[in-house]
């Protein structure tokens, strides 16, 4: 996916804020989970909240206002209650930032849900995307 910086999101500087990326990141999780079939409005029909476990950010050179930042998503791991993903932001093939996040599959009362027995087909997506 390609994410055009906006005026609104940098600084005095002219530089991106770095909560932006974090927002970049989930646009392009939530292309990639709408490119599996399985975008989130249809996980939580079902049910399934996905929430953020945890984030890693390594920011390596700012963007600045009309960048075009190409982002590149992976599912990195699954063992079908977690997922990690990792995220590469580029500007004109130069890396500005690499991350991860990583989230949990909940029901709506917040216990952990195996996604094996409640939606294999998820699974079977994962595989097909990552190739496993």
């Amino acid at each position: 996916m390609v994410h055009k910086v906006q005026y609104y999101e940098t600084d005095r500087m002219g530089v991106t804020h770095h909560s932006n990326y974090v927002r970049w990141m989930e646009e392009a999780r939530i292309e990639l989970m709408d490119r599996m079939g399985f975008p989130y409005i249809k996980m939580e029909e079902e049910g399934i909240i996905v929430p953020v476990k945890s984030l890693r950010v390594d920011y390596l050179k700012p963007c600045t206002f009309g960048d075009e930042v190409e982002i590149e998503t992976h599912i990195t791991d699954f063992n079908g209650v977690v997922i990690t993903m990792s995220y590469e932001m580029r500007v004109k093939d130069e890396s500005v930032c690499k991350a991860a996040s990583e989230h949990v599959f909940l029901d709506r009362n917040g216990k952990f849900v195996r996604m094996k027995r409640v939606m294999p087909e998820f699974c079977a997506a994962v595989e097909k995307e990552t190739g496993a």
